[in-house]
């Protein structure tokens, strides 16, 4: 049964995971401003993006370096706001090597913030003893929602508003936040005296590559979801939107219900079904013939990638019985890794072949994600 200090942390880490969320979305839908307003091309814009998953993989292997000597309470609490200047540097940036410096510190701030608020969701799973990571991802997922609408709704507003605004309020939430989080001695466990820092990659591979695939999926809706329709569907401005729409939205829906699914099920079970769902999706991607048909597809995508990432990180945190966050950071690593090489291996598809084609890559990986579903309830050591 929950005390009133878990239920507390559990309330800083629902902000935690919102102020990510919001942060990220303020920075990512100001992409094609921000190219007008330093008049960048498409390579520009491309090779400067990629600072961002680049240094945030640096930031997260830092993160669990940095969380296994003084937990990642302190870290959030500096590197969350660090995240926000960041976001309004690049709003203000007069000039791309000011826009270039905005993007390198925003990079290595959100991998260590990544890393850090997953520490301690599993931190708060652990204490509870029953799955609750979903209900962390789905507020992500709430409130780089509310970001992109204020976007929308302020568009009017000189930019510095629009990015400035929500930061404010990101500020001032992890202000709020940071003392109530999980400390370091609340993250360890029974078994801290017994289990070294030492973290062995072996038993996460299986969790490093689901994490990896899902993302090389993801990569591949976020970037070129609106391509496929506009090109290949031949769809007009009102409906181009609506396959991501569908993504994040098939993608909150699920998290929602998630933990409870996990509870009744297992984690193994709820990936496996998870992999093949989105396996299904990216071959109704391939094979659909209209475009309410693709909507729908790229709706089961992100039902079905949405429960591979909190489990990732579940499954870690049973393999860190210590709670260094060791596990954690290495499996975080992969987010980004897939990332880049999602939009690398997509993009390079449809220009040497076409799109349709292009989105077999993920549907393989996905595949491959049900067969990695057994490494999600790994045998987790105990004290003799």
């Amino acid at each position: 049964m929950s005390s009133p200090r878990d239920r507390q942390a559990r309330v800083a880490t629902f902000v935690a995971y919102a102020v990510q969320g919001l942060s990220f979305a303020t920075l990512l839908v100001q992409t094609a401003t921000l190219q007008d307003r330093h008049r960048l091309d498409e390579g520009s814009l491309t090779l400067l993006l990629l600072v961002v998953p680049v240094f945030a993989g640096v930031g997260s292997l830092a993160a669990g370096s940095f969380a296994h000597r003084r937990g990642s309470k302190l870290m959030l609490r500096l590197a969350q706001p660090v995240v926000a200047a960041a976001v309004v540097l690049a709003g203000i940036a007069p000039d791309v090597p000011v826009l270039l410096a905005a993007l390198l510190l925003f990079g290595l701030a959100v991998g260590a913030v990544d890393a850090g608020i997953n520490m301690q969701g599993v931190a708060v799973e652990r204490r509870y003893g029953r799955a609750v990571l979903n209900g962390f991802h789905s507020m992500w997922s709430v409130f780089s929602l509310a970001g992109a609408l204020w976007a929308a709704w302020a568009a009017s507003l000189d930019l510095i508003v629009i990015m400035g605004v929500p930061m404010a309020l990101a500020v001032a939430a992890s202000l709020y936040a940071g003392p109530r989080l999980c400390t370091p001695q609340e993250e360890k466990t029974e078994f801290t005296a017994a289990v070294t820092g030492r973290q062995p990659w072996g038993p996460i591979i299986p969790l490093c590559l689901a994490m990896g695939f899902l993302y090389v999926g993801d990569a591949a809706v976020s970037n070129f979801s609106t391509v496929f329709m506009q090109d290949v569907m031949a769809a007009g401005p009102g409906v181009v939107p609506l396959a991501y729409a569908a993504y994040q939205g098939a993608t909150l829906a699920v998290r929602l219900g998630g933990d409870a699914a996990v509870r009744r099920y297992g984690p193994a079970a709820i990936v496996r079904i998870g992999g093949a769902i989105a396996t299904l999706g990216f071959l109704g991607v391939v094979l659909a013939p209209s475009q309410p048909l693709t909507i729908v597809a790229f709706g089961l995508t992100g039902m079905g990638l949405a429960v591979v990432a909190p489990q990732s990180f579940s499954a870690a945190g049973r393999l860190d019985p210590a709670g260094t966050g060791v596990a954690i950071a290495r499996v975080n690593l992969f987010n980004y890794v897939g990332f880049i090489l999602g939009a690398a291996l997509v993009g390079g598809i449809a220009d040497a072949a076409d799109m349709r084609v292009a989105f077999v890559a993920p549907l393989v990986l996905a595949a491959v994600i049900v067969v990695l579903a057994g490494g999600f309830e790994p045998a987790v050591r105990t004290r003799r």
